[in-house]
């Protein structure tokens, strides 16, 4: 029995579903599929009762999950310990990230953190969230900002703060026929064409959009879909359609796109920052400058 069995079986578990799991693992279904049954041939146990769409604990099954929960808690928590050692010395500092949601925010808190941890050298990943949360879940990444708050099942074994919180806008090019209005209603938004992030990179964008529109008859359509938040700047800078973006996304990208404020005003997204419960002192000090800088720039609800 190797760990990879457990954390399938956990993830099919706790889903109860064998192909969301798998997405969620980022294998395919039929490894998944195969890892648990070989786990079922070792152990001499059905785990699961198995339907055309879903899979559920047997009464050994639930029995086992407890135990296999620990068993992961225990080695997560013994390799945490491990690495915060080894990184007493670190000298690289691995985060992630989203450029057009912390654009404003992200160039204070490198400045602070030279200033503080010069010999310590920061590699910036831009990533979707379900690859920063990934990365920090599997070590690659020590600190992680997400333009959203993550879901409690997200954030098991790990720590989040809010740093700031940024206004909704609506994002046309400069000679987009909105672009004369001083502020777009919400239903007249979701009459133009919607430049939008690919589901499988971003698969939280369509949820946020199903948010954003909820008190809307009519819905946004999407006509383009871009795996790169410079994708969808391109295709919104040519007219093809309108997006969705935070106040720093202006920062981000200059004079390229406009930016309208909507009406009623959607509430506004929360900036974070996560990162393990456990960390090395080097990411530690990352936070604290994260913390300090969003603090003394006042971000929040200024943009």
């Amino acid at each position: 029995m190797e760990l990879r069995h457990l954390r399938y079986f956990v993830a099919v578990a706790e889903i109860e579903n064998v192909s969301r799991a798998a997405s969620k693992l980022h294998v395919s279904q039929p490894a998944v599929s195969e890892q648990i049954r070989d786990l079922e041939d070792e152990i001499g146990v059905t785990l699961f009762e198995r339907t055309a769409k879903s899979v559920r604990l047997t009464e050994p099954g639930r029995v086992f999950l407890k135990a296999a929960r620990a068993v992961l808690e225990r080695v997560d928590e013994g390799i945490k310990e491990t690495r915060a050692i080894a990184a007493a010395d670190e000298r690289e500092l691995h985060v992630g990230y989203s450029h057009a949601g912390t654009a404003l925010i992200l160039p204070s808190i490198l400045r602070a953190y030279q200033r503080a941890m010069p010999k310590v050298r920061v590699t910036l990943h831009d990533r979707s969230n379900q690859q920063n949360i990934a990365g920090l879940c599997d070590g690659q990444l020590y600190i992680g900002f997400f333009p959203r708050l993550p879901k409690p099942s997200e954030l098991r074994n790990m720590r989040f703060e809010e740093l700031t919180r940024e206004r909704i806008y609506l994002v046309v090019s400069p000679d987009y026929p909105l672009a004369r209005r001083r502020v777009v209603k919400l239903a007249d938004a979701a009459r133009e064409p919607f430049i939008g992030l690919t589901k499988g990179e971003y698969p939280e964008y369509r949820d946020f959009l199903a948010v954003l529109f909820h008190s809307i008859k009519e819905k946004p359509r999407i006509v383009e879909e871009h795996d790169s938040v410079a994708g969808v700047v391109s295709s919104v800078e040519a007219g093809a359609g309108v997006g969705i973006a935070t106040g720093p996304f202006s920062h981000a990208f200059g004079h390229r796109v406009k930016l309208l404020p909507l009406t009623p005003e959607p509430k506004p997204i929360i900036i974070g920052i996560a990162s393990p419960k456990r960390v090395s002192p080097a990411a530690e000090k990352f936070w604290q400058c994260a913390k300090e800088a969003a603090s003394k720039n006042k971000f929040s609800l200024v943009s």
